[in-house]
């Protein structure tokens, strides 16, 4: 529950007639809701309603996670666009509305581009134009692309001096280990990436032994599990009804029959995943019809919603070293509640592993 990131072709309708729902979901969400645990993407959150409640989630007292990285952003922002570095070429992966990169665009006169990443065309191009007429001089070159597979980068009208990648929110934290590695490979490869003019050519391969790829990522860190647990199950009950918003979005998509009253929120802390788990409970044994199947709950059984990674400053470092990248600066806040870190990738020291 960190970014929203809504899926492609899959936009909110006034219909429930699943037959004309983009074939991607109505599988996607099958096969979630026939496995053993019962699971459906986070992705599903983000429907007008689901965003609208993310918003309010972030201004809950119980919910650090925004405002902690936006605390850390806003006092070391000088520091981080030092490490970025003059001409460089900002890539944000996921970026939504862009508000946190301000703190750095602010810093950052020099950028050759700021390249968003978002899968939402809708929402990237609005967010792209708002930055566009907030920073002049700057060239602005969104990108619609789903950033966890590889795709090519827009070509600026001048040559950059290096590509640094930028994932804020602890969104890496809503990735299970093995797929959360596999990500920062993607962004070691996109931060590798030599990127000529879009008068000369296409976006190339970097030489090894002149580039070195830079990552600036934000991440949440383990704490007391209580305050864990009521950051994503607060007193006033929002993140309980943004949990249950993907049941309503399930019935008015895909025709579904979810009885919101016949399910419960639920989050808790998986100490040996270092996690919170967000689940939805079926509070009897029940039959659901969706997209022309019969789902059957039993009484207590748990759909998974979104499983929202902590890390320690080892386990954060193993992970990104698995993907070749080396931690140069950390910055934290008062409480060591959250880490926005800065990572440099070398081509030519992987190549000579």
């Amino acid at each position: 529950m960190q970014t929203p990131r809504p899926l492609a072709g899959t936009p909110a309708r006034k219909t429930g007639d699943w037959t004309v729902a983009a074939p991607s979901l109505v599988a996607d969400v099958l096969r979630g809701l026939m496995g053993t645990p019962k699971r459906l993407s986070p992705v599903y959150f983000y429907d007008e309603r689901g965003s609208q409640l993310f918003d309010d989630i972030c201004e809950l007292p119980e919910y650090y996670v925004t405002r902690t990285e936006t605390q850390i952003l806003a006092t070391h922002a000088q520091e981080i666009a030092e490490r970025i570095g003059a001409n460089a070429l900002l890539v944000e992966l996921g970026s939504g509305a862009s508000t946190k990169t301000r703190l750095l665009l602010d810093r950052l006169p020099d950028l050759a581009a700021y390249v968003p990443v978002d899968i939402s065309r809708t929402h990237l191009m609005a967010a792209a134009q708002r930055i566009s007429a907030s920073y002049p001089g700057l060239e602005v070159l969104p990108a619609c692309a789903d950033f966890t597979q590889a795709f090519p980068l827009p070509k600026p009208r001048r040559t950059p001096s290096r590509v640094v990648v930028y994932f804020p929110g602890s969104t890496i934290g809503n990735f299970d280990p093995p797929a959360a590695v596999e990500l920062m490979k993607v962004m070691s490869r996109i931060a590798g990436a030599t990127v000529t003019p879009a008068r000369l050519g296409a976006a190339t391969t970097a030489d090894p032994a002149t580039t070195a790829g830079g990552l600036v990522i934000g991440f949440d860190l383990v704490k007391d599990p209580a305050i864990l647990e009521r950051a994503y199950d607060d007193d006033a009950g929002v993140t309980a009804e943004f949990n249950l918003n993907v049941l309503r979005r399930l019935n008015r998509d895909l025709g579904a029959d979810f009885d919101l009253e016949a399910f419960h929120h639920q989050a808790r802390w998986v100490p040996e995943g270092s996690r919170i788990e967000m689940q939805l409970i079926s509070e009897v044994a029940q039959t659901v019809r969706i997209a022309g199947e019969d789902i059957t709950f039993a009484a207590n059984e748990a759909i998974v919603t979104e499983h929202c990674h902590k890390y320690s400053t080892e386990s954060f470092a193993a992970q990104a070293g698995a993907a070749g990248w080396t931690a140069r600066q950390t910055w934290s806040d008062p409480r060591d509640y959250f880490n926005v870190q800065y990572l440099e990738h070398n081509l030519k020291q992987e190549n000579k592993g």
